[in-house]
């Protein structure tokens, strides 16, 4: 009876080749990226969004400058202003991960599809 390892046995399991991955500076230039967009963009909306609020509450009479027509006032505007920049961000996160996040991924991802090609499912 041998106590050598299987010709057919992987080298390292699938959990370590996922860990190897975490740990490799790819991976960590992957989640800098991410969080160097998201981070910034969430403060950014955060405040943007509670200065609406906090005029909303505290600068009524601002806020109910008429600008166009009868119906229409700042309030109105600004509010109409947060959809807009929820969309723009959405745009913008979108187009930032397809230069940025997604070709590093698809590597990675590749990288790990090789791997588990290589010793099966299990690994």
């Amino acid at each position: 009876m041998s106590t050598d390892t299987p010709a057919s046995a992987p080298a390292e399991s699938a959990a370590e080749r996922y860990l190897a991955v975490q740990r490799s500076d790819e991976f960590a230039g992957l989640r800098r990226a991410l969080r160097g967009f998201v981070f910034p963009m969430t403060v950014a909306f955060f405040l943007w969004y509670a200065l609406y609020v906090i005029l909303s509450a505290y600068a009524r009479d601002f806020m109910g400058t008429k600008l166009f027509g009868s119906n229409i006032n700042v309030a109105l505007v600004f509010g109409l202003l947060q959809f807009v920049s929820t969309f723009l961000i959405a745009w913008l996160y979108s187009r930032y991960a397809d230069r940025k996040i997604d070709p590093v991924a698809d590597r990675i991802r590749a990288e790990i599809g090789e791997v588990t090609r290589e010793h099966g499912p299990r690994g």
